[in-house]
Protein backbone atom coordinates (compact mmCIF):
# COMPACT_ATOMS: atom_id res chain seq x y z
CA UNK A 1 0.00 0.00 0.00
CA UNK A 2 1.38 3.43 -0.89
CA UNK A 3 2.13 5.49 2.19
CA UNK A 4 1.80 9.20 2.61
CA UNK A 5 5.18 10.86 2.74
CA UNK A 6 5.25 12.76 6.03
CA UNK A 7 7.32 15.85 6.44
CA UNK A 8 10.63 15.32 8.14
CA UNK A 9 10.17 15.35 11.88
CA UNK A 10 12.59 16.57 14.53
CA UNK A 11 14.56 13.73 16.09
CA UNK A 12 12.86 14.41 19.44
CA UNK A 13 9.46 13.67 17.86
CA UNK A 14 10.50 10.30 16.43
CA UNK A 15 11.12 8.42 19.69
CA UNK A 16 8.88 8.64 22.76
CA UNK A 17 7.59 6.72 25.77
CA UNK A 18 3.92 5.98 26.16
CA UNK A 19 1.51 4.85 28.88
CA UNK A 20 -1.81 3.07 29.07
CA UNK A 21 -3.54 6.44 29.18
CA UNK A 22 -1.69 7.98 26.21
CA UNK A 23 -1.42 4.86 24.03
CA UNK A 24 -4.40 5.76 21.84
CA UNK A 25 -3.03 9.18 21.04
CA UNK A 26 0.66 8.15 20.79
CA UNK A 27 0.10 5.03 18.73
CA UNK A 28 -3.41 4.58 17.30
CA UNK A 29 -3.96 8.17 16.21
CA UNK A 30 -0.32 8.83 15.33
CA UNK A 31 -0.22 5.77 13.04
CA UNK A 32 -2.83 7.40 10.81
CA UNK A 33 -0.14 9.88 9.76
CA UNK A 34 2.95 7.66 9.70
CA UNK A 35 3.71 4.05 10.75
CA UNK A 36 4.45 3.67 14.46
CA UNK A 37 6.64 0.96 15.96
CA UNK A 38 5.76 -0.02 19.53
CA UNK A 39 8.60 -1.48 21.57
CA UNK A 40 7.19 -3.54 24.46
CA UNK A 41 10.00 -3.83 27.01
CA UNK A 42 10.88 -4.08 30.70
CA UNK A 43 13.91 -2.90 32.70
CA UNK A 44 14.87 -6.45 33.74
CA UNK A 45 14.92 -7.73 30.13
CA UNK A 46 18.48 -8.08 28.81
CA UNK A 47 17.49 -8.61 25.15
CA UNK A 48 15.32 -5.49 25.42
CA UNK A 49 18.39 -3.46 26.34
CA UNK A 50 20.11 -4.85 23.24
CA UNK A 51 17.22 -4.18 20.91
CA UNK A 52 16.09 -0.71 21.97
CA UNK A 53 19.19 1.21 20.77
CA UNK A 54 19.06 -0.74 17.49
CA UNK A 55 15.44 0.29 17.04
CA UNK A 56 16.24 3.90 17.86
CA UNK A 57 19.11 4.02 15.34
CA UNK A 58 16.98 2.44 12.62
CA UNK A 59 14.12 4.87 13.23
CA UNK A 60 16.46 7.86 13.10
CA UNK A 61 17.93 6.49 9.85
CA UNK A 62 14.40 6.45 8.37
CA UNK A 63 14.40 10.27 8.73
CA UNK A 64 10.86 10.80 9.86
CA UNK A 65 9.11 8.10 7.84
CA UNK A 66 8.39 6.04 10.95
CA UNK A 67 8.04 6.73 14.68
CA UNK A 68 9.09 4.63 17.69
CA UNK A 69 7.01 4.46 20.88
CA UNK A 70 8.21 2.49 23.91
CA UNK A 71 5.93 0.90 26.52
CA UNK A 72 7.24 -0.46 29.83
CA UNK A 73 5.07 -3.55 30.37
CA UNK A 74 5.80 -3.65 34.12
CA UNK A 75 4.35 -0.19 34.62
CA UNK A 76 1.63 -0.59 32.00
CA UNK A 77 0.58 -4.25 31.67
CA UNK A 78 -2.96 -3.70 30.40
CA UNK A 79 -2.24 -3.14 26.69
CA UNK A 80 0.32 -5.95 26.25
CA UNK A 81 -2.15 -8.18 28.09
CA UNK A 82 -4.91 -7.26 25.67
CA UNK A 83 -2.60 -7.95 22.73
CA UNK A 84 -1.59 -11.35 24.09
CA UNK A 85 2.09 -10.49 24.43
CA UNK A 86 3.72 -13.22 26.51
CA UNK A 87 7.42 -12.60 25.88
CA UNK A 88 9.61 -9.58 25.28
CA UNK A 89 11.14 -7.82 23.53
CA UNK A 90 8.15 -7.59 21.24
CA UNK A 91 7.77 -4.99 18.51
CA UNK A 92 4.51 -4.26 16.74
CA UNK A 93 4.04 -1.94 13.78
CA UNK A 94 0.83 0.10 13.70
CA UNK A 95 -0.51 1.67 10.55
CA UNK A 96 -3.84 3.42 9.99
CA UNK A 97 -4.81 2.75 13.59
CA UNK A 98 -4.18 -1.02 13.72
CA UNK A 99 -1.28 -3.47 14.10
CA UNK A 100 -0.04 -4.70 10.71
CA UNK A 101 3.24 -6.51 11.43
CA UNK A 102 5.67 -7.34 14.19
CA UNK A 103 8.51 -9.49 15.50
CA UNK A 104 9.75 -11.02 18.74
CA UNK A 105 13.27 -11.09 20.11
CA UNK A 106 16.40 -8.99 19.74
CA UNK A 107 17.01 -8.94 15.99
CA UNK A 108 20.31 -7.65 14.57
CA UNK A 109 20.32 -4.14 13.12
CA UNK A 110 20.18 -5.24 9.51
CA UNK A 111 17.04 -7.28 10.17
CA UNK A 112 15.38 -4.34 11.92
CA UNK A 113 16.20 -2.10 8.96
CA UNK A 114 14.74 -4.69 6.58
CA UNK A 115 11.58 -4.82 8.71
CA UNK A 116 11.19 -1.05 8.54
CA UNK A 117 11.90 -1.03 4.81
CA UNK A 118 9.11 -3.55 4.20
CA UNK A 119 6.78 -1.57 6.44
CA UNK A 120 7.42 1.55 4.39
CA UNK A 121 6.58 -0.23 1.16
CA UNK A 122 10.18 -0.66 0.12
CA UNK A 123 9.85 -4.19 -1.17
CA UNK A 124 9.70 -3.24 -4.87
CA UNK A 125 11.85 -5.74 -6.73
CA UNK A 126 13.49 -6.86 -3.48
CA UNK A 127 16.72 -4.99 -4.21
CA UNK A 128 16.81 -3.33 -0.79
CA UNK A 129 16.57 -6.66 1.03
CA UNK A 130 19.20 -8.15 -1.26
CA UNK A 131 21.50 -5.22 -0.59
CA UNK A 132 21.09 -5.76 3.14
CA UNK A 133 21.72 -9.47 2.69
CA UNK A 134 24.94 -8.76 0.80
CA UNK A 135 26.02 -6.38 3.56
CA UNK A 136 25.33 -8.99 6.22
CA UNK A 137 27.28 -11.64 4.32
CA UNK A 138 30.22 -9.27 3.81
CA UNK A 139 30.18 -8.55 7.55
CA UNK A 140 30.36 -12.29 8.30
CA UNK A 141 26.77 -12.63 9.52
CA UNK A 142 25.85 -15.66 7.42
CA UNK A 143 22.71 -16.44 9.44
CA UNK A 144 21.12 -13.04 8.88
CA UNK A 145 22.19 -13.01 5.24
CA UNK A 146 20.72 -16.49 4.70
CA UNK A 147 17.37 -15.39 6.15
CA UNK A 148 17.22 -12.37 3.85
CA UNK A 149 18.32 -14.29 0.77
CA UNK A 150 15.84 -17.03 1.63
CA UNK A 151 12.99 -14.53 1.92
CA UNK A 152 13.92 -13.10 -1.47
CA UNK A 153 13.84 -16.58 -2.98
CA UNK A 154 10.41 -17.24 -1.49
CA UNK A 155 9.13 -14.15 -3.31
CA UNK A 156 10.93 -14.99 -6.54
CA UNK A 157 12.15 -18.56 -6.98
CA UNK A 158 14.18 -17.57 -10.06
CA UNK A 159 16.10 -14.73 -8.40
CA UNK A 160 19.66 -15.58 -9.38
CA UNK A 161 21.27 -13.09 -6.98
CA UNK A 162 19.31 -14.49 -4.04
CA UNK A 163 20.17 -18.08 -4.94
CA UNK A 164 23.83 -17.21 -5.38
CA UNK A 165 23.87 -15.32 -2.08
CA UNK A 166 22.21 -18.17 -0.21
CA UNK A 167 24.72 -20.59 -1.71
CA UNK A 168 27.55 -18.39 -0.44
CA UNK A 169 25.99 -18.46 3.03
CA UNK A 170 26.10 -22.26 2.96
CA UNK A 171 29.70 -22.11 1.75
CA UNK A 172 30.53 -19.77 4.62
CA UNK A 173 29.18 -22.31 7.11
CA UNK A 174 30.89 -25.24 5.40
CA UNK A 175 27.73 -26.85 4.02
CA UNK A 176 29.00 -27.34 0.48
CA UNK A 177 26.36 -29.91 -0.44
CA UNK A 178 23.50 -27.49 0.24
CA UNK A 179 25.38 -24.75 -1.58
CA UNK A 180 25.51 -26.96 -4.67
CA UNK A 181 21.83 -27.85 -4.31
CA UNK A 182 20.92 -24.16 -4.10
CA UNK A 183 22.89 -23.28 -7.23
CA UNK A 184 21.17 -26.13 -9.05
CA UNK A 185 17.90 -24.20 -8.61
CA UNK A 186 19.12 -21.34 -10.81
CA UNK A 187 17.35 -21.42 -14.19
CA UNK A 188 19.68 -22.28 -17.12
CA UNK A 189 19.00 -18.86 -18.65
CA UNK A 190 20.56 -17.22 -15.58
CA UNK A 191 23.40 -19.67 -15.01
CA UNK A 192 25.98 -17.23 -16.40
CA UNK A 193 24.87 -14.25 -14.29
CA UNK A 194 27.76 -12.64 -12.43
CA UNK A 195 26.47 -13.49 -8.91
CA UNK A 196 25.98 -17.14 -9.91
CA UNK A 197 29.43 -17.36 -11.49
CA UNK A 198 30.87 -15.85 -8.32
CA UNK A 199 29.08 -18.40 -6.13
CA UNK A 200 30.20 -21.31 -8.32
CA UNK A 201 33.79 -20.08 -8.15
CA UNK A 202 33.50 -19.77 -4.37
CA UNK A 203 32.15 -23.32 -4.14
CA UNK A 204 35.01 -24.74 -6.18
CA UNK A 205 37.53 -22.79 -4.12
CA UNK A 206 35.98 -24.09 -0.91
CA UNK A 207 36.45 -27.65 -2.17
CA UNK A 208 40.07 -26.93 -3.01
CA UNK A 209 40.58 -25.42 0.43
CA UNK A 210 39.34 -28.59 2.08
CA UNK A 211 42.17 -30.46 0.33
CA UNK A 212 44.84 -27.81 0.93
CA UNK A 213 45.05 -28.11 4.72
CA UNK A 214 45.88 -25.66 7.52
CA UNK A 215 47.38 -22.35 6.43
CA UNK A 216 49.88 -22.10 9.29
CA UNK A 217 51.20 -25.60 8.69
CA UNK A 218 51.53 -24.88 4.99
CA UNK A 219 53.33 -21.60 5.70
CA UNK A 220 55.80 -23.39 7.96
CA UNK A 221 56.49 -25.86 5.17
CA UNK A 222 57.01 -23.01 2.69
CA UNK A 223 59.35 -21.19 5.08
CA UNK A 224 61.50 -24.32 5.15
CA UNK A 225 61.62 -24.39 1.35
CA UNK A 226 60.68 -21.04 -0.27
CA UNK A 227 61.19 -22.51 -3.76
CA UNK A 228 58.41 -25.09 -3.30
CA UNK A 229 55.88 -23.68 -5.75
CA UNK A 230 53.25 -26.34 -5.05
CA UNK A 231 53.30 -25.46 -1.35
CA UNK A 232 53.03 -21.75 -2.17
CA UNK A 233 50.01 -22.52 -4.36
CA UNK A 234 48.39 -24.52 -1.54
CA UNK A 235 49.08 -21.63 0.84
CA UNK A 236 47.24 -19.23 -1.47
CA UNK A 237 44.21 -21.54 -1.46
CA UNK A 238 44.30 -21.88 2.33
CA UNK A 239 44.72 -18.15 2.90
CA UNK A 240 41.70 -17.39 0.73
CA UNK A 241 39.68 -19.92 2.71
CA UNK A 242 40.60 -18.00 5.88
CA UNK A 243 39.42 -14.75 4.30
CA UNK A 244 42.94 -13.38 3.71
CA UNK A 245 42.40 -12.25 0.12
CA UNK A 246 45.44 -9.98 0.05
CA UNK A 247 47.66 -12.83 1.26
CA UNK A 248 46.31 -15.21 -1.37
CA UNK A 249 46.82 -12.58 -4.07
CA UNK A 250 50.44 -11.95 -3.05
CA UNK A 251 51.34 -15.67 -3.07
CA UNK A 252 49.82 -16.25 -6.50
CA UNK A 253 51.47 -13.18 -7.98
CA UNK A 254 54.77 -14.45 -6.61
CA UNK A 255 54.26 -17.76 -8.43
CA UNK A 256 53.38 -15.99 -11.68
CA UNK A 257 56.46 -13.82 -11.37
CA UNK A 258 58.84 -16.70 -10.56
CA UNK A 259 57.34 -19.76 -12.23
CA UNK A 260 54.63 -18.80 -14.71
CA UNK A 261 54.57 -22.27 -16.29
CA UNK A 262 53.83 -24.06 -12.98
CA UNK A 263 51.19 -26.74 -13.48
CA UNK A 264 50.00 -25.38 -16.82
CA UNK A 265 49.63 -21.76 -15.67
CA UNK A 266 47.67 -22.85 -12.58
CA UNK A 267 48.43 -19.70 -10.54
CA UNK A 268 46.98 -17.34 -13.15
CA UNK A 269 43.93 -19.56 -13.62
CA UNK A 270 43.32 -19.69 -9.88
CA UNK A 271 43.73 -15.95 -9.62
CA UNK A 272 41.06 -15.40 -12.26
CA UNK A 273 38.81 -17.79 -10.35
CA UNK A 274 39.41 -15.79 -7.19
CA UNK A 275 38.49 -12.57 -8.99
CA UNK A 276 35.19 -14.19 -9.99
CA UNK A 277 34.55 -15.33 -6.42
CA UNK A 278 35.43 -11.98 -4.85
CA UNK A 279 33.49 -9.94 -7.39
CA UNK A 280 34.63 -7.27 -9.80
CA UNK A 281 34.11 -4.38 -7.36
CA UNK A 282 36.14 -5.89 -4.53
CA UNK A 283 39.22 -3.71 -3.79
CA UNK A 284 41.53 -6.74 -3.82
CA UNK A 285 40.12 -7.83 -7.20
CA UNK A 286 40.79 -4.37 -8.62
CA UNK A 287 44.32 -4.31 -7.21
CA UNK A 288 44.94 -7.88 -8.35
CA UNK A 289 43.84 -7.27 -11.93
CA UNK A 290 46.16 -4.25 -12.16
CA UNK A 291 49.14 -6.17 -10.78
CA UNK A 292 48.42 -9.21 -12.94
CA UNK A 293 48.27 -7.06 -16.06
CA UNK A 294 51.58 -5.43 -15.13
CA UNK A 295 53.19 -8.85 -14.79
CA UNK A 296 51.76 -10.35 -17.96
CA UNK A 297 52.32 -7.40 -20.25
CA UNK A 298 55.52 -5.92 -18.84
Amino acid sequence: MALRAPAAAPASDLIADTTTQTFVNDVIEASKTRPVLVDFWAPWCGPCRQLTPILENAVRAAKGAVKLVKLNIDDHPQIPGQMGIQSIPAVFAFQDGKPVDGFMGALPEIRVKAFIDRLLGGEGDGSADLEMAEEALAAGDANTAAQLFGEALQKDGENAQAAAGLAKCYIKTGDLARAEQTLALVPPTKADNAPVASARASLELARKAADAGDAEAIRAKLDANPNDTKTRFDLAVALNAKGDRKGALDELLTIIRKDRAFNDDAARKLLLQLFDAWGGNDPVTIEGRQKLSSLLFA
